[in-house]
């Protein structure tokens, strides 16, 4: 597998990248059937960057293997939604299902012919049993379908506003309301409330080519097929009513033209995608492409159109990692919308976002990593509310909030940790810890603010990483109220919830979780050479799972590259001088983890911090700590790279690299010599970024 992810097809001197034409386009790369078999939990629905609506299939839902609703193994649709989840380790949406069928009776799901299903972005195509003909694309928040019926068949389709892809049993599950009804005879509309991860409330419209003769239960019979397409559209409002998906519609879809939706949805996500060029073999590019297009994904706008942008499927436990700090790179325009919908939603909610949904919160996870999304961007300079920011920042770390029965504030501050006798959900250690990384950036906001007291407060709350590190074992341990260590002790045991210390995974990846502190964690494991011998011991243990926790998938030893805690961790080697092993360990993941298949996933892609991660470590730098614009060195494996920035464009070149040479002689930034790390804002205004590659 190694050619596939290190192999190149252009030289690239020193000065400059030569990048050849590409006549397929940026486009032509993406493959959005990638991570949609193993733990991925992605999607290959049709979908523009950053859009309300992701429409196409639903091959199964009520299972952890379905959580997008879709999965490449499967023989059967059970239809076409317009509403999916990327990569989440929790089910959701299917909003507004269709299924066109020609039998008599309305099928469960129709069996389909997997050679002509196709994917790109901003379009979707299958061949159904009976040979129906479907195909996809989408606007911001509408979708469009051209079906194709065999010439004499009935037209038939069921539109079903109570399917979703949480439960097999949506009716008593997902406690779907709907108020729908057909609208003369060429739509229908309706608005419909869910109670499924979060509990919410939205509104349709949609609109059919051609005029019904009968409807039953909302099964739809348009008579027999001359042989046109006939078509559907349909419009969604996240925050509205019916009128409002009805001014969606109109606004966005006013004809019929598919060819022309799907060009434009094309154009959208083409001129996205370019906002980085990269040089290397096909499936390089297959898997740089995908992981943009994946990146660019969500957060989703759910406002309505004409209104300011409101951002949401704010995944923060994971995206605060690698995906935020991407998005001020590479779409530094959405950074002002992100601040202000995390400002509204926490307005909303009396707490800024933890993990928000359709502008609701599921308080999924822990910690409150909307807070170092916005420190990072106070802190990088960008346009802000910052006053109000703040306030809404300390007082969600501080303040007690109805029904967030994670935040115990009084217990922390009272014991300097979270003892896991006496605080409610578990997971002591790896809320003490996660909460600390929260605390430091709200210091370092305060202390930019000319805030003394609170700076002081955060910073030694950010220090209780220390009180749940035993050092007589050199890791994280829960500890009980009365300061004794749990025993017994089992470092490999994995956890979530209640019964356990840590959150998705053990003591071993979450002793690794100080991005705050990188100095402290040294010397608490006894300086610089005991730390490297811990670190490679991580690498180096079994790669064993113990414990019913399906997301710690990608393991190298006790590294779990298919979640995020551990995402960082590799960095950790460049900061202590150990640049070869950054190297190394890079290049293993992408070898084992990062594949142009549809298992070629390790983990689920969480909303696009998976790609984040790949795109990042493509380009040899990555934001260790992912608040306040330091990122470390790392090594490039692409040739070359391109990215528009802030003040004109970035280019990386990795010189002579090849399979033999990944590892790292030396980097300069405009002819200056780096060591360790480069700053954003040096990033931001341009210029050459080299790494001298050699093979030891």
């Amino acid at each position: 597998m190694r050619k596939l992810v290190i192999s190149f097809v252009a030289a690239c001197g020193a000065a400059a990248c030569a990048f050849a034409a590409d006549a397929a386009g940026v486009c032509g790369y993406v493959d959005p059937f990638v991570g949609t078999a193993g733990t991925g939990h992605t999607f290959p629905s049709a979908c523009v960057p950053f859009g309300l609506i992701q429409a196409g299939p639903d091959t199964g839902n009520g299972d952890w293997d379905h959580c997008s609703g879709y999965r490449y193994g499967d023989s059967s649709i059970f239809g076409f939604s317009q509403t999916h989840l990327n990569g989440t380790g929790c089910p959701d949406l299917g909003d507004v299902r269709i299924l066109p069928f020609v039998a008599e009776s309305v099928p469960e799901s129709v069996s389909y012919d997997k050679a002509s299903e196709s994917a790109k972005p901003g379009f979707y195509s299958v061949t159904l049993a009976g040979g129906i003909k479907v195909e996809v694309s989408a606007t911001e928040r509408c979708a469009i379908y051209r079906i194709s019926y065999p010439k004499g068949a009935r037209i038939r389709l069921l539109v079903d506003p109570r399917w979703c892809i949480t439960r097999r049993s949506p009716v008593s599950s997902c406690i779907r309301f709907a108020d729908v009804a057909p609208d003369g005879k060429t739509g229908v509309s309706g608005k419909v409330v869910v109670n499924n991860w979060v509990k919410r409330t939205y509104a349709f419209k949609m609109e059919f080519s051609r005029p019904f003769s009968s409807e039953r239960d909302l099964v739809f019979d348009f008579g027999a097929s001359q042989g046109e397409p006939f078509m559907v559209k349909v419009a969604l409002s996240a925050l509205g009513g019916v009128s409002d998906a009805e001014r969606n519609l109109a606004v966005e879809l006013p004809g019929w033209d598919f060819d022309r939706v799907a060009s434009a949805a094309d154009a959208k996500w083409s001129k996205m995608l370019s906002r980085v060029t990269v040089e290397g073999s096909d499936d390089q590019k297959r898997n740089f492409y995908t992981s943009l297009y994946h990146l660019f994904i969500q957060p989703n706008d759910i406002s309505d159109a004409g209104q300011a942008p409101y951002y949401s499927t704010l995944s923060t436990w994971d995206t605060f990692r690698a995906a935020h700090p991407l998005y001020t790179i590479l779409v530094p325009e959405i950074v002002p919308g992100l601040v202000r919908s995390m400002q509204r939603q926490g307005e909303f909610t009396g707490y800024l976002p933890i993990w928000t949904l359709w502008g609701r919160d599921n308080q999924c996870m822990i910690g409150t990593h909307s807070v170092p999304v916005l420190v990072d961007a106070y802190l990088k300079g960008f346009p802000g509310d910052w006053e109000n920011v703040y306030a809404q920042i300390k007082e969600t770390l501080t303040k007690k909030h109805e029904g967030r029965y994670k935040e115990q504030w009084d217990v922390l501050d009272k014991y300097g940790y979270y003892p896991f006798d006496l605080i409610n959900g578990g997971q002591s250690v790896s809320r003490t810890m996660e909460c600390a990384y929260d605390d430091w950036c709200a210091g370092k906001m305060a202390e930019k603010l000319g805030r003394a007291d609170d700076a002081a407060f955060f910073f030694k709350r950010s220090g209780n990483w220390r009180n749940v590190f035993d050092a007589s074992v050199g890791l994280a341990r829960g500890k009980d109220s009365k300061g004794k260590w749990r025993e017994p002790f089992n470092p490999y045991a994995l956890g979530y919830g209640e019964k356990s210390d840590f959150t998705e995974g053990n003591a071993f990846q979450y002793t690794w979780h100080v991005m705050q502190d990188p100095d402290g964690l040294v010397e608490a494991m006894g300086g610089r050479d005991a730390f490297v011998k811990r670190l490679d011991g991580l690498f180096d243990q079994p790669e064993k799972v113990e414990g019913d926790v399906l997301d710690v998938t990608g393991l190298i030893g006790q590294y779990v590259h298919g979640n995020e805690p551990s995402h960082h961790v590799i960095y950790f080697y460049t900061l202590v001088g150990e640049r070869d092993k950054t190297a190394r360990r890079v290049r293993d993941v992408f070898d084992k983890f990062y594949l142009p298949k549809p298992d070629g996933l390790c983990g689920n892609d969480d909303c696009g911090q998976m790609s984040a991660w790949y795109v990042f470590s493509a380009l040899g730098f990555y934001p260790f700590n992912p608040c306040g614009g330091t990122y470390v060195l790392g090594a490039p494996q692409v040739a070359c790279a391109k990215l528009k920035v802030k003040s004109g464009e970035l280019k990386v070149v990795a010189r002579n690299f090849s399979a033999e040479n990944k590892y790292v002689k030396s980097v300069t930034f405009n002819g200056k010599p780096l060591d360790k790390t480069i700053e954003h804002a040096d990033l931001m205004v341009g210029g050459e970024l080299v790494f001298e590659m050699t093979a030891k």
